[in-house]
């Protein structure tokens, strides 16, 4: 059986990386190469954004510290976890989609078979009005978020850029056709 491919969707707050990996999610329901990833955070379930497994910061030290997680880490505050049987499930031939850190692109490189990159952005005007939209940052906190910086991906990892500033739909459907053609 061959590996299936990891893809990390990666991009700044805003840019509607929630809803489009909803809008993939329903689009590969019946497709059983496919497992949508469920990260656990430190962060309210009632929060909020993706449907993710909530838990204290004492629970997910003891997870980490017990082996749960493939990969952990830490932004604004919170701990995000992405659980350690995604790579079983990846070595039994599925794609995982999993949202992530651009931080721990290289990490994650290191730790699974194949990683495939798609990293959603929008222009900053549009992922300024996304971030005063929902409403959980001041203007200072939008601020910053759009000014915000990143390395690069590091080289020889595959990468798969995704506008995401046209109506949701459109969105959606260039992220579904990044995850139907894996690269090497």
């Amino acid at each position: 059986m061959a590996t299936g491919t990891f893809f990390l969707v990666v991009g700044p707050s805003g840019v509607g990386k929630d809803t489009l990996l909803d809008g993939a999610r329903a689009a590969l329901q019946d497709d059983p190469r496919f497992l949508f990833a469920r990260r656990t955070i430190t962060r309210p379930a009632d929060a909020g954004g993706e449907d993710h497994e909530a838990v204290t910061p004492e629970e997910f030290a003891r997870r980490k510290q017990a082996g749960a997680f493939l990969l952990t880490w830490s932004a604004h505050g919170l701990e995000y976890g992405l659980p350690a049987a995604l790579l079983d499930a990846q070595k039994q031939g599925r794609h995982v989609v999993a949202n992530g850190s651009r931080a721990t692109i290289a990490e994650l490189a290191g730790l699974v078979p194949k990683l495939n990159v798609i990293e959603i952005n929008a222009s900053p005007a549009v992922i300024a009005a996304r971030l005063r939209a929902r409403g959980r940052e001041d203007e200072a906190q939008v601020a910053a978020r759009v000014a915000r910086t990143v390395p690069p991906v590091p080289d020889g990892i595959a990468l798969v850029r995704v506008l995401n500033d046209a109506d949701v739909p459109a969105g959606i459907a260039k992220l579904v056709a990044a995850l139907s053609e894996p690269r090497a």
